[in-house]
């Protein structure tokens, strides 16, 4: 299991010292939430914000892009330093297209699916993924109650890519997960946990990642 922490709830005003408290609690991943108040209620930082980020850490930069028409940014955030970006079926035109750019650019590819919306429109982009992304509460602002209808998403989504031949491909949950419920997400078939709130609220970070990890292996 990979936890990939939301910045969205760390202190703003100390990111820098943030992600260098992440990265010596031995965290690898980081959740960069990229919200345009168009397509989600709400607007977060950018791509300037994560480039100028992006020389204080040697963190894994996950970042999700909660914005609509995601590929006219895709070079923006590659200049920025992504190495993951993950965008939403929902948000794009050409989702198949906007993915194969993206890992010509050079960064892993992800789709991320609101809660809604089935698992029916992957079905002719599985090649060209490499995670998709389920979120488990309907995307806009932290701290909202995890959707139990997740679950079952997750088990269908690993039949999915297991019959298209691309079990490697990664699944990764959003939304309202915490130490109840990484135990039931892990053996459900998700590789990477996002957790914002329920991550953030209790430092010091090294035991907490200690604590995820040990609720995700029961």
């Amino acid at each position: 299991m990979i936890l990939s922490p939301s910045l969205l709830s760390a202190d703003c005003g100390r990111l820098a010292e943030t992600l260098a408290e992440l990265q010596d609690a031995g965290v690898e991943w980081v959740h960069w939430d990229v919200m345009d108040g168009h397509f989600v209620p709400n607007m977060t930082f950018g791509q300037h914000v994560i480039k100028g980020l992006r020389n204080a850490s040697d963190l894994f930069f996950d970042v999700h892009l909660m914005i609509e028409e995601p590929e006219r940014y895709l070079t923006d955030f590659q200049a920025a330093g992504a190495q993951m970006l993950v965008i939403h079926a929902e948000a794009t035109r050409h989702l198949q297209r906007t993915l194969a750019e993206i890992r010509r650019l050079g960064m892993k590819a992800g789709v991320a699916l609101n809660p809604a919306t089935p698992l029916c429109v992957l079905d002719y982009v599985l090649e060209d993924a490499d995670m998709v992304l389920l979120m488990s509460v309907n995307p806009g602002f932290g701290g909202q109650k995890f959707l139990s209808s997740t679950y079952a998403k997750i088990r269908a989504l690993r039949s999915k890519l297991a019959d298209a031949g691309r079990s490697s491909c990664l699944v990764q949950v959003d939304g309202g997960v915490d130490l109840a419920n990484a135990p039931r997400l892990v053996e459900a078939g998700a590789d990477v946990l996002v957790s914002g709130s329920a991550f953030f609220s209790q430092p010091p970070y090294a035991q907490r990642l200690q604590a995820f990890q040990s609720a995700a292996a029961q």
